[in-house]
């Protein structure tokens, strides 16, 4: 390598006769002209500051790149992780749930600011979480202009990132490690939040194995124990028949349109056990509903809020295939009579959206979760005794679903056929879902006495 400590550096062209407009950087190195286009001034502005630091520190310049040698040595080991994990989370984007697309981007707010090298003008963290969260980690097509101090902050991600073979130390998984096991706040994290970030690091690994980049996944060989998360359902949570009909009679007495409006959406949580989301995309369609005796639900989708940034549409709430199955795979739940009639009752007094949605807001649009959760909790506190209000017991609508299936389990029902209806594998339901329910505590004590009087 022939290098040089002969460097000057120029300015910036704008250039607007190209179809994108473009920023240049010139500088000369051996008092050879050199050039970089950049898409913004201020990552042509951050360039030059790397090339003007590097000569202000006595560095020498390759003068065939015209690059400062540093910045040769980290090209050659390979793409920086900020690299790496940007083209892995869009490289799965088109094949990624919103939620999906949100849980990789959440990880990765926490480990692209920690692993990086320790530089100078170093933003603030939230200003890093920002500039990914907004346009590092979506597609191009849909990123926003950025401030000069956003793109401050991306210009500075891209340069301090540390390659992708420094995760091959343990001391620098360990920081990543560290960095996950933290919230944003500095608190420690809850387990089940931690366990999904670390699955993410671990999966974005498994494909940088796969690129080659590694021979194995390096965070398999780190003994670190995950915190221990909860899998199974409490028990405190689940209502009995009694007290979820006590539940759902108390919502329509909850505000003039959103209670009335969500007593029977409530009810298919309940009655078929059906995720919110799946209880948002249901349709006339999905249902048959005679006049008496038992009728059929066949779920084809679900309609899963989440932020708009992640979502196709752009839209808080979209259609999707049920979760776990693949696309247009279906559903069977058969439902009560006591659901038929309330899912008629629903579709007299409200019709359904233009779409065929039985559960709609007045002007067609889909409920928020707060918009659940907020006339849940109030009809928690007209349905239900001062000490049931502050405890857990059916503390989320979510819970009814678990009653539903603590209910079916507890009658003698079958496993699979638990299972099938609830939408889970037999190994799940039996070890998260399989629990008591409220107030069948003397009933289970009294089984176990008689069997001592025996």
């Amino acid at each position: 390598m022939n290098t040089t400590y002969d460097v000057k550096l120029g300015g910036i062209q704008h250039r607007t006769d190209r179809e994108t407009p473009t920023f240049i950087a010139r500088w000369r190195v051996a008092g050879k002209p050199r050039s970089r286009s950049f898409r913004t001034k201020g990552l042509a502005n951050a360039f030059l500051s790397d090339l003007r630091q590097a000569a202000k520190a006595g560095e020498e310049f390759d003068i065939a790149t015209g690059l400062p040698v540093s910045t040769l040595a980290r090209a050659s080991s390979g793409p920086t992780f900020f690299e790496f994990a940007q083209a892995y989370v869009l490289r799965r984007w088109n094949a990624s749930a919103a939620r999906t697309r949100e849980t990789d981007a959440y990880a990765l707010l926490s480990l692209l600011p920690a692993l990086v090298i320790d530089a100078p003008r170093r933003p603030a963290p939230e200003e890093l979480r920002e500039v990914l969260r907004i346009y590092a980690l979506i597609p191009e097509k849909r990123r926003p202009s950025l401030t000069a101090a956003q793109t401050a902050a991306l210009g500075w991600l891209e340069r301090a990132s540390v390659p992708l073979s420094a995760l091959k130390e343990p001391h620098v998984l360990r920081t990543a490690l560290d960095a996950i096991s933290i919230t944003f706040a500095g608190a420690p994290a809850g387990a089940n939040t931690v366990r999904r970030k670390r699955a993410v690091l671990h999966h974005l690994l498994e494909h940088a194995v796969e690129q080659k980049a590694f021979a194995s996944n390096p965070l398999d060989e780190i003994k670190w124990t995950a915190p221990r998360a909860v899998t199974v359902i409490d028990p405190r949570t689940v209502v009995n028949p009694a007290q979820a009909r006590q539940l759902l009679d108390a919502v329509p007495k909850v505000g003039r349109n959103r209670g009335p409006r969500l007593k029977a959406l409530f009810g298919c949580i309940y009655y078929a056990a059906l995720r919110p989301e799946e209880a948002a995309d249901l349709r006339l369609s999905n249902c048959t509903l005679p006049e008496t005796g038992w009728g059929l639900i066949v779920l084809e989708r679900a309609r899963p809020q989440a932020t708009k940034r992640w979502t196709n549409s752009g839209q808080t709430h979209e259609s999707r295939s049920l979760k776990h199955r693949a696309d247009k795979e279906t559903r069977e739940i058969p439902i009560p009579p006591v659901l038929v009639a309330m899912l008629r009752e629903h579709i007299a007094e409200f019709g359904t959206a233009k779409d065929g949605r039985i559960f709609s807001t007045r002007t067609g649009g889909t409920y928020s979760s707060s918009a659940h959760s907020y006339v849940w909790q109030q009809a928690r506190k007209l349905a239900l005794t001062p000490a049931q209000v502050a405890s857990s017991l059916a503390a989320r609508p979510y819970d009814l679903r678990h009653a539903a299936v603590s209910l079916w389990l507890n009658a003698g029902v079958p496993a699979p056929e638990v299972a099938k209806r609830a939408g889970h594998s037999v190994d799940v339901l039996l070890r998260v879902y399989a629990k008591c329910m409220d107030g069948q505590q003397e009933q289970i004590n009294g089984k176990i006495n008689n069997a001592l009087d025996m």
